[in-house]
């Protein structure tokens, strides 16, 4: 479905896992993406050459000057999606300061830097943007062993709602897609087969979730038909936080 021929979305962390599901989705909808990574360039140049008029681009998401010179470089953004992330599991008494602080700069710093710059980058002049950030349920729930990373994913979602408040006038959407637990490389290590097997025991939907799954909503929420959605959290973990 062509809903986005001529524009650029560009997906940070888009080379793996959700990232590139994410990429292919808004590839099949006509955008040109763009691939972001930080250091996985084969995986990052991988996914780019499979889609078609994609690029795959370098930079530090979590450095706001990397990232202006990223948006200057593609001219504009119309579509963005906040992808990338990172995990540094630890009980609290036992986490660093780099731990926390490192953690807070990928995953949401990040967002920070990247809105502005789509936002200023042409989405207010043109008055149509799409902004999808990805959180987690761990930002609704928490989880032990994650403040780092239920405070990163709580921060986006608060951060959601006020880019919602701050730029529907000029028809930009804002909304968080929260997915539950989809074995990727970011996730593999953190739970055994037998944790995901009670996890999947609680899911309403018998099953584990995939990177497929989350594309579809973030698809879905960067489409013309999703114009009057914004400021939502949408949970996309087979019924799990219910």
């Amino acid at each position: 479905m062509p809903d986005l021929d001529g524009k650029t979305a560009l997906v940070t962390g888009g080379g793996k896992g959700i990232g590139r599901a994410i990429s292919v989705a808004l590839a099949e909808m006509g955008a040109r993406v763009v691939v972001n990574y930080r250091s996985d360039k084969a995986a990052a140049e991988e996914t780019a050459a499979s889609l078609p008029n994609a690029i795959a681009h370098k930079a530090d998401v979590g450095d706001p000057a990397q990232v202006e010179a990223m948006v200057k470089a593609l001219g504009r953004v119309d579509v963005l999606v906040n992808n990338a992330g990172a995990v540094r599991d630890k009980l609290l008494i036992q986490m660093s300061p780099p731990d926390w602080e490192d953690l807070i700069r990928t995953d949401l710093l990040s967002a920070f830097a990247t809105t502005k710059a789509a936002i200023m980058s042409g989405m207010m002049r043109a008055r149509w943007g799409r902004i999808v950030n990805i959180s987690s349920i761990v930002g609704l729930t928490g989880n032990a062993g994650q403040s780092n990373y239920a405070a990163a994913k709580a921060g986006l979602i608060g951060f959601t709602k006020s880019i919602a408040r701050e730029y529907g006038s000029r028809n930009i959407t804002c909304n968080a897609v929260a997915p539950g637990y989809v074995r990727t490389e970011l996730t593999s290590g953190s739970l055994t087969d037998e944790m995901v097997g009670e996890l999947v025991k609680l899911t309403p939907i018998k099953r584990e979730g995939t990177a497929e799954d989350v594309a579809a909503m973030v698809a879905f929420l960067c489409s013309e038909r999703a114009g009057f959605i914004t400021g939502q959290v949408i949970a996309v973990d087979g019924g799990l936080s219910l």
